[in-house]
């Protein structure tokens, strides 16, 4: 019983400083899915609490590790933070409170 009454406390931590993550701080983002990201997440947006400072790379793993299947469409994605594309990589990202992120599969035409 004294497990989710801790769980609980921790919880608004994950905002600010938290022990479990070395004291990284974490901020809302609002997640926006389009298309087939869409179908696979199951959903069209949402937030998430992810590090404020992030790769491109480690951003996207927060993503699949909420949405394991997006993991099919990793080579074929666009990513786009506060409205700005952006490669999966090592490029570090610091986010701030309310950023949006969009995955973006390729859209084929005719």
């Amino acid at each position: 019983r004294l497990s989710p009454r801790r769980r609980r406390r921790r919880e608004p931590a994950a905002e600010g400083s938290s022990p479990r993550d070395g004291g990284s701080m974490r901020c809302q983002v609002s997640v926006l899915y389009f298309a087939r990201s869409a179908e696979l997440a199951g959903l069209r947006c949402e937030t998430l609490s992810v590090p404020r400072e992030i790769t491109s790379l480690q951003l996207w793993e927060e993503i699949v590790k909420v949405h394991p299947r997006l993991a099919l469409i990793q080579d074929q994605v666009v990513f786009a933070v506060r409205q700005e594309y952006v490669l999966l990589g090592d490029q570090l990202l610091v986010l701030q409170p309310g950023d949006e992120v969009a995955i973006i599969p390729p859209i084929s035409g005719g």
